[in-house]
């Protein structure tokens, strides 16, 4: 009789906990669907209304004709042109400051240092500052103290500050991520730490900082706010970099909330903003992958 208590007892102690566990794991797993379901059903929908209203105005003629009648009518090839311009000011200016950073911080500083604590606590902050806030710096900072008004330089400048946090976080982690080996043998071999840098490590992490680039360039694109302070509205062909240029997130902008009538251009406008968007983190993401599949080959 006790035996068969005992039995019991330790039956219920052995499947009871069993189904908790299979309803908690259920459960969080229905939850991380549905989140994902429903963030996929958001942007299924929103590609599809912008392809159903853009995709009959877009042609070639659209992307290489200039705009005309304030954008209702034409094309978009000086704002591809002016975006391109942008973007190149401020991939140029990010990505060495971003990459000097990452190497001080993984190289040459201690990572329990205040400095270093410093340094990526700033980070962090830079990281979340909203948009506006940069434009309103770029205008005061480029526009106005160093007089280069408002031009592709200036729009360009002030995305480099945007960007410069996701780059220096990228470039940290690939070059983290690189073998101690790496160190350790260019050590004894007597190389000097530059040397190490150019040879050994900057390659290893060269994936990672690929795909920081990428993520810096698709951030940079889709930005609307900062520019409308610094590179300004002028949509034709710029001549040089000190001219006005008008993105194509600003293009888009100005179609859709000030020019009756320009409702078809913006659509078909956004949908070439998001296929560049969507190609630029394709190859980020396949970069990522590749880059992780190396490492695990390696481990």
């Amino acid at each position: 009789m006790i035996n068969a208590h005992l039995r019991k007892a330790l039956s219920k102690q052995t499947w009871q906990p069993a189904i908790r566990d299979w309803l908690k794991n259920t459960l969080a797993t229905g939850l991380i669907n549905l989140t994902a379901l429903v963030v996929s059903g958001l942007f299924v929908w929103l590609l599809s209304d912008v392809v159903l209203h853009g995709l009959p105005k877009l042609s070639w003629g659209f992307v290489f004709d200039a705009p005309r009648n304030a954008g209702r009518a034409g094309g978009i090839a000086p704002i591809i042109v002016s975006t391109s311009w942008i973007l190149l000011v401020a991939i140029a200016a990010a990505a060495p400051l971003g990459l000097a950073t990452a190497v001080l911080l993984t190289e040459f500083t201690r990572p329990a240092s205040r400095f270093g604590r410093c340094v990526e606590a700033s980070v962090g902050v830079l990281a979340g500052v909203p948009s506006i806030v940069f434009g309103l710096f770029g205008n005061a900072f480029f526009c106005v103290y160093l007089k280069l008004g408002f031009s592709i330089l200036s729009g360009g400048l002030t995305l480099a500050c945007m960007v410069l946090p996701i780059l220096i976080h990228t470039a940290v982690e690939g070059l983290r991520a690189a073998p101690d080996e790496y160190r350790q043998a260019a050590a004894a071999l007597g190389m000097s730490r530059s040397a190490a840098l150019l040879h050994l490590l900057i390659p290893a992490a060269a994936p990672a900082l690929l795909a920081g680039l990428l993520l810096g360039i698709g951030r940079a694109g889709a930005e609307t706010a900062a520019l409308i302070f610094t590179s300004g509205y002028v949509d034709r062909m710029p001549g040089s970099w000190l001219d006005s240029g008008r993105a194509l997130s600003v293009h888009i902008y100005d179609l859709s909330m000030n020019v009756a009538g320009g409702d078809a251009n913006a659509y078909a406008s956004a949908l070439v903003l998001i296929v560049l968007l969507l190609t630029i983190n394709s190859l980020a993401m396949a970069l990522t992958q590749h880059w992780l599949h190396k490492k695990m080959i390696r481990l």
